[in-house]
């Protein structure tokens, strides 16, 4: 058979999966010959000291194989990769759970770097000359291309850089470093949105609020990445996309609302406030990015819901264990999984910070359990690159963190 050459978009679902449900008889997952017991059955959970990946999750791993899959290979690619380069600088959290990656591709970090500036200096005026720093040590571009080594074309790692700088510069403007406050949070958050899922109204009304889209960075931001993300999206990818926005904006007004009455949650509440406030719209548009669809039946499983919620939930606390000291160094006090902990359960700063390495790893496991599960049930190439590419993107995750010694510096625990 000829080399089918990389995915396309698809708005429906892929022959692959009419023949994989050729058993089935009704609409969702059973139609596409996904198992369904094991979908929605809680998995087992392993223990933390369980490191041995499932012979499902090295299938998820090494990506789909056989007839008609070779276009899902993450070597196709639009220039060959850079020569393997020493691993760059910084420690990992010890005792945590994570999976090295390679050295991203020196000349896509460049030219993703290159190109994010100009969009975020020329095209959306994001940031004043005296944040460039900032925005320089953040490195967003080493973060993408490290989450996306499947992305066919720089353009399609250019769609995730651009969301994600926008994503940033709304929580930095609205909530935190910049400026940001609780106070009247939503109704900064809400008109934000509507630069992601259009306004539609009276037509006396339509202008003020076309003209309201470039009143500030944020929703510059927001409204020129969208555009961009939109023209590669379906729509069906696009609006999944609002959605996972949407589930972010409620994470953000929970952690204000508790900012303005000053109470620390339950280990509980906190862990639920982030499984909104986290990192899922990065990940669950893995396959925009990679120039594909996962078709939205397949989508909206609870079992694949059940892995891309984890992946979000376990690099949240990524991100909380990395940013700890520079929290602490930061006027007022910033929830994070080690301060609740050591809040609500009485114990100290470094067993609370410990404890919560136990919690990433119970997620990490969690998120690994459930992709094989799920990966063994429904052998569909677009669900198994899909579940591939999130845990890449959590790998990803992990080493920008660990890297970006600009940002973070771990505490003096061990």
């Amino acid at each position: 058979m000829p080399d089918p050459g990389p995915s396309p978009l698809q708005s429906s679902m892929p022959a692959a999966a009419a023949r994989f449900g050729a058993h089935g008889h009704g609409r969702g997952i059973e139609a596409v010959g996904c198992v369904q017991p094991a979908l929605f059955a809680p998995p087992a959970q392993p223990s933390v000291a369980d490191r041995t990946p499932s012979p499902a999750l090295e299938r998820i791993l090494c990506g789909p194989s056989g007839l008609g899959t070779a276009g899902l290979s993450l070597a196709r690619r639009e220039e060959p990769p850079a020569p393997p380069q020493e691993p760059a600088a910084g420690r990992p959290i010890p005792g945590l759970y994570y999976h090295p990656v390679p050295e991203p591709d020196p000349v896509r970090v460049e030219e993703v770097s290159q190109r994010i500036k100009a969009w975020a200096v020329d095209e959306v005026e994001l940031y004043p000359p005296e944040w460039e720093d900032q925005f320089d040590g953040f490195s967003v571009g080493r973060y993408m291309v490290a989450c996306h080594p499947d992305a066919p074309t720089v353009e399609h790692l250019m769609l995730a850089t651009r969301l994600m700088v926008a994503e940033n510069v709304v929580d930095d403007c609205y909530c935190e470093d910049h400026g940001g406050s609780p106070v009247g949070l939503g109704g900064r958050l809400l008109l934000a949105h509507t630069a992601l899922d259009p306004l539609h109204t009276a037509t006396e009304y339509q202008p003020e609020w076309t003209e309201s889209l470039h009143s500030d960075a944020p929703r510059r931001a927001y409204r020129s990445a969208m555009e961009y993300f939109a023209q590669q999206a379906t729509p069906s990818q696009a609006d999944r996309f609002r959605h996972d926005m949407a589930r972010l904006h409620m994470g953000y007004l929970a952690e204000a609302a508790w900012a303005e009455t000053d109470y620390v949650p339950e280990v509980w509440e906190y862990l639920s406030m982030r499984q909104f406030n986290n990192f899922r719209p990065c990940p669950t548009i893995t396959d925009t990015v990679g120039g594909y669809e996962l078709p939205a039946d397949l989508h909206a499983q609870p079992a694949m819901q059940r892995v891309i919620a984890l992946a979000g939930n376990a690099t949240t606390i990524v991100n909380d264990l990395y940013s700890y000291t520079k929290e602490l160094a930061s006027p007022g006090r910033h929830l994070n999984l080690p301060v609740v902990i050591a809040e609500r359960e009485g114990c100290s700063v470094r067993d609370a910070y410990l404890k919560a390495v136990e919690v990433h790893n119970d997620l990490m496991h969690a998120f690994e359990s459930a992709a094989a599960d799920l990966a063994a049930a429904c052998p569909v190439p677009s669900a198994l690159r899909f579940l591939k590419g999130v845990a890449v993107w959590v790998d990803g995750n992990h080493y920008w963190h660990q890297t970006n010694t600009y940002r973070y510096s771990l505490p003096d625990f061990w």
